[in-house]
């Protein structure tokens, strides 16, 4: 599993043009889901993020986590994080998951971040076509890949 966390003011998904989820301050998760990607995965990366110190405390230092500033979460799916451009220029997805496979993922991902925060996830509609928009606060924006643990 491959996420871009960004940390937002506020964040939201709009689906044909209608809004279908949106939140306050917290963060915004892209997720890519792989082939190879299991239960494993989806726990490590939903507790990483759960506990993940990049709002500020009262120095203004990244020292504290989603559930300490009663952050919200917003997740959207993104099979294109998993792009490959090594040969020409058009990307390829071959390493993407297939919904039989990303959709149970997608959505232990979302139980499980639940879980571990003390907010229940917003989130997108996997494989639809969303428009996001966001407010990145900082800006914070980083990467995290479950193959990539060490």
């Amino acid at each position: 599993m491959r996420a871009v966390i960004q940390r937002v003011e506020k964040a939201s998904v709009e689906i044909e043009n209608q809004l279908h989820a949106s939140i306050g301050p917290g963060i915004l998760v892209l997720l890519g889901i792989e082939e190879a990607d299991g239960k494993e995965d989806v726990e490590w990366l939903a507790g990483k993020i759960s506990r993940l110190r990049i709002f500020d405390d009262q120095n203004g230092v990244m020292n504290l986590a989603l559930d300490e500033v009663n952050g919200e979460i917003l997740v959207v799916s993104q099979f294109t994080l998993h792009a490959s451009t090594k040969k020409g220029n058009r990307p390829s997805y071959i390493r993407a998951a297939r919904p039989e496979h990303a959709i149970p993922n997608y959505e232990a991902f979302l139980k499980q971040l639940e879980q571990e925060t003390a907010t229940k996830p917003q989130a997108g509609v996997f494989g639809a076509m969303m428009k996001v928009s966001l407010i990145n606060d900082g800006p914070v924006t980083i990467i995290i890949d479950t193959k990539a643990k060490e």
